[in-house]
């Protein structure tokens, strides 16, 4: 063979042999960014208020901020959220909000996220657990959420190790007391008077994740929580009279910015800052 073909020939072969190699190399690694919307179903994005026509928004302006404002809204079917009622005031954990575990799936890779005794209320999308009071029957309307008696002996288990943690119990009916830090429901200062259960680490529960966040009656207008969700007596009662059990209602706690960011993901409304009085 002459040699300008041989050579020709060795310079082909080569050019191939180095596509080959470059093609089977790999690529730079993938990064993967956790979002609270990364959920699917037969390969379609499914938002985390699918199947809800309540909704309960509460929204500070930052994650440290524990001034919030609340609203309300209702659809029919998957139709578009309408506003119910006004917005009210709200006050939140001391430390502000912290990313929880709910509806939304894990926390996201960016902001802080939510550790028992951290004084942060969870921030996501949560379904509502039990409903609670002292005495039900003074409620001014029939619940239609469960509804959990509180007594002397209801008690909320914060202790991590414990088979009830995250838990609302009756100590007369558990066999083994196994905690070391209930939150004692009936409490002098009847902050617990009215209430409902948020289903923030639950059911999947995650020792240490945080537990037993409620709504409840706020000390004085302003006094933040140690993560809970706190109002005025008025509010509350409006809020048991409206949320419906059958009307899969769910709570969306988000920071302003995470909120505009998030709301058209998930089909979520938008609360306009300020509207709260």
């Amino acid at each position: 063979m002459p040699r300008a073909c041989s050579s020709l020939l060795a310079g082909l072969f080569c050019c191939l042999l180095l596509a080959s190699c470059q093609a089977a190399a790999p690529g730079p690694k993938a990064i993967s960014l956790r979002t609270p919307a990364k959920a699917t179903e037969a390969g379609r994005s499914v938002s985390p208020l699918a199947g809800a026509q309540q909704l309960v928004l509460v929204v500070p302006e930052s994650f440290n901020d524990n001034q919030a404002t609340m609203r309300r809204f209702e659809r029919a079917g998957d139709g578009p959220w309408q506003p119910v009622g006004d917005a009210v005031p709200v006050t939140i954990g001391k430390n502000g909000m912290a990313w929880g575990r709910g509806l939304s799936g894990e926390p996201p890779a960016d902001g802080p996220v939510k550790v028992e005794g951290d004084g942060r209320s969870p921030a996501g999308v949560f379904a509502f657990g039990t409903a609670f009071a002292y005495q039900p029957e003074t409620l001014p309307h029939v619940a239609r959420m469960p509804m959990h008696r509180v007594t002397d002996q209801t008690v909320c288990v914060e202790t991590a190790t414990s088979a009830s943690y995250n838990r609302i119990v009756d100590e007369n009916t558990v066999a083994v007391h196994d905690w070391t830090s209930p939150d004692r429901m009936l409490r002098p200062d009847g902050l617990y008077r009215y209430g409902l259960m948020v289903e923030h680490n639950a059911p999947d529960t995650k020792p240490g994740a945080g537990s037993c966040i409620f709504f409840h009656l706020w000390r004085r207008p302003g006094a933040p929580t140690v993560g809970c969700t706190a109002m005025r007596e008025s509010s509350m009662l409006t809020l048991l009279g409206w949320i419906d059990a059958a009307k899969k209602p769910v709570v969306v706690q988000l920071p302003q910015a995470e909120l505009r960011k998030l709301a058209p993901v998930w089909g979520a409304p938008e609360l306009v800052s300020g509207d709260a009085s």
